[in-house]
């Protein structure tokens, strides 16, 4: 949704209207009952002194709290997230309802969803968060939820079972007290953190543990508390070229990467098409052998040190001295794109080769949306696990990849290698 000046327009009613409409033709809302939810909820009284465009706007956050270096640690998420958040938890009329990290508005919002027989009850770690959307909520009419002060590791106990549990923070993990605290049929939407990459994943329970086919790509503030991501290791190869990875098996040698970048770079093309980011960089983060994230400032791409998928953040590859990460190169045959890697090292054409042969399986095998098939297992973590399972505190994540329709390899056409020297500008 484009900014709106508010000199021009200062009906919140017609902004919230807009929006509405917007989220609709956008998909982040496909059902009436979640769409009737936005239409009601007065956004802007959850985001006071905040201009109505910045407010009503699909894509943009509403900072509520920052931390002593300015960065956000309480922000009212996105419009389109939110949307897209509360059609993967599908709350029914009646049902009782958990937020974790409050800000007001999402309550507001599961609030007329679950109508006068539901029951919402959102709790936050953060006094001044957890007071503040306490005032709006009654401010905008939904005296009815329930507020607790609590860190969000443990839930709220005291009302549980819950039939849906939505978490508005990054989780690095699923604690218990989040399983045990559903229904039988329950559903937890969590956005959760898995080798650098969040996900809105919408887990339904499964025995003891959770299954889910439903993803989403998602960004929030970090949890606080016991819940707090396990501490990543971040290097700085130099200015403006980071990286980072939370993967014990990785290892960093920040001199070697660094000198790795000063001599000619590999550059081999797979021959895959390149299509669905998101999708492909959940499947390669899950499936690398040593993966990090690289990533680089605007000035370091521009001078041609490195690629501008690096601007983001990109899985990239990382063996002792050597690097490699995804690029991508315009086809006329196609009017697409097709998947390239770029590798440094002593061992570029070893780290290419392997990453090529990945996009090459993914394009084959598993390009499409919604491929994955997450679960999340409780429990011991095993001292030895397959590729593309992940150990976390409580348990682990286990991902499967279901097959694509079979057909000839998309993409233009066969995999060739250049050694290229590094561009200047």
């Amino acid at each position: 949704m484009t900014a709106t000046d508010d000199s021009t327009v200062r009906d919140p009613d017609e902004l919230r209207a807009g929006m509405v409409r917007a989220l609709l033709d956008q998909d982040a809302i496909t059902s009436e009952p979640v769409a009737a939810a936005f239409a009601a909820v007065p956004r802007h009284r959850f985001a006071p002194g905040a201009f109505l465009d910045l407010a009503y706007d699909l894509h943009s956050t509403v900072p509520v709290k920052k931390d002593e270096h300015g960065l956000d640690i309480s922000a009212m998420s996105a419009a389109h997230l939110q949307g897209v958040m509360l059609e993967q938890a599908a709350i029914k009329p009646g049902m009782k309802v958990l937020e974790i990290g409050s800000g007001g508005y999402n309550a507001a919002l599961i609030q007329e969803l679950v109508g006068g027989d539901g029951v919402v009850t959102t709790v936050d770690i953060d006094r001044d968060v957890i007071d503040r959307a306490r005032h709006c909520l009654d401010d905008a009419g939904y005296g009815q939820v329930k507020t607790v002060l609590a860190d969000g590791e443990t839930g709220v106990p005291d009302s549980a079972p819950y039939d849906r549990i939505i978490v508005t923070a990054a989780a690095w993990d699923i604690p218990p007290s989040w399983i045990s605290g559903l229904t039988q049929t329950g559903r937890l939407v969590v956005p959760l953190t898995v080798r650098g990459t969040t996900r809105s994943i919408a887990f339904d329970r499964d025995g003891e543990g959770l299954l889910s086919h439903s993803y989403r790509l998602a960004r929030f503030v970090p949890m606080q508390g016991d819940g707090a991501a396990k501490e990543e290791r971040k290097v700085l190869l130099r200015d403006g070229v980071a990286v980072q990875t939370d993967d014990d098996r990785v290892r960093l040698d920040t001199e070697a990467l660094n000198r790795a970048l000063d001599v000619p770079r590999l550059l081999h093309w797979s021959g895959a098409a390149y299509d669905l980011p998101d999708e492909l960089e959940l499947y390669l983060s899950l499936n690398l052998s040593g993966v990090a994230r690289l990533h680089a400032s605007q000035d370091v791409v521009g001078s041609g040190l490195v690629e501008a998928s690096a601007l983001l953040g990109v899985p990239a590859l990382v063996s002792g001295d050597s690097i490699a990460y995804r690029t991508r190169r315009e086809t006329t045959d196609t009017g697409g794109f097709e998947s390239g890697v770029v590798a440094h090292g002593p061992d570029a054409e070893a780290l290419a080769d392997q990453y090529v042969d990945l996009l090459r399986y993914w394009a084959q095998n598993h390009r499409r949306r919604g491929a994955a098939e997450i679960r999340y297992l409780p429990g011991p973590v095993p001292s030895s696990l397959p590729q593309g399972t992940v150990a976390k505190r409580h348990g682990i994540v286990a991902v499967t990849w279901h097959q694509r329709l079979q057909g000839p390899l998309p993409g233009p056409g066969t995999s060739h290698h250049h050694t290229l020297p590094r561009r200047h500008t």
